[in-house]
């Protein structure tokens, strides 16, 4: 009997009623672009549910982290530049971006920027550990209904839907594969690892499969597209 809950054997994203035909368009669907917004809204809360918790930072900024220790770089640039190399490994994955690529960053940094403020913040450590598993929760379902826009994934995002095309493994794992992967590199350079950077790691892969799947389960029929569409 196989108990392993079926969301962690989602291998692509569902193509949806917000699904657009194509990544990369100049006059993509209204619905595609609301969703997509939608989406990377609720990823921007996650993230900055994860930082107002206070119990580590995710382990892309760990990486950043210790890269400014080796090069004296500011923490903004060493993310920006962390970034760009992580577009350039999606030539060999053929990932292709669109305007989801962009509003990425756009649209979590300015979600980071205007409601970090108003986030609560705890002393106890079991409610700061609470926020954090709220903030992975949330970034999931947020990458979920981004993810499924079909406008064109993030930087990580794309690597991780692009790792797996390649090998054909579940999304959960590879996600939680390259984020363990990303923390390891980081703090053997010098990076700070906590608490909320390992349930990070560890739960946003599941998280983002899990959204999917209950996503599809509600609006969908089980059937799922190529991630190279």
């Amino acid at each position: 009997m196989n108990l392993t809950p079926k969301f962690l054997s989602v291998k692509a994203v569902p193509t949806l009623f917000w699904s657009a035909p194509k990544a990369l368009t100049i006059k993509p669907p209204l619905v595609s672009v609301a969703f997509l917004i939608t989406g990377l809204t609720l990823f921007g809360l996650g993230e900055a549910l994860l930082v107002a918790a206070g119990v580590g930072v995710s382990p892309w900024t760990v990486l950043a982290q210790g890269i400014t220790h080796i090069t004296g770089w500011g923490l903004g640039f060493a993310t920006f530049v962390t970034s760009f190399v992580v577009l350039f490994c999606w030539i060999p994955l053929k990932q292709m971006p669109g305007i989801g690529t962009i509003l990425n960053a756009v649209i979590i940094s300015l979600v980071l920027e205007f409601l970090l403020p108003f986030l609560p913040t705890f002393d106890h450590l079991i409610l700061r550990l609470g926020e954090a598993i709220l903030g992975v929760l949330v970034t999931g379902l947020g990458g979920g209904l981004y993810l499924i826009a079909n406008l064109g994934p993030g930087p990580r995002d794309g690597l991780m839907t692009g790792l797996q095309r390649v090998t054909d493994l579940p999304i959960a794992w590879v996600r939680s594969g390259l984020e363990v992967a990303v923390i390891a590199a980081g703090w053997s350079l010098g990076g700070t690892v906590g608490l909320g950077t390992v349930l990070f790691a560890l739960g946003i892969g599941p998280s983002v499969a899990a959204s999917m799947y209950a996503l599809n389960r509600v609006f969908g029929q089980s059937v799922y597209f190529s991630t190279t569409k």
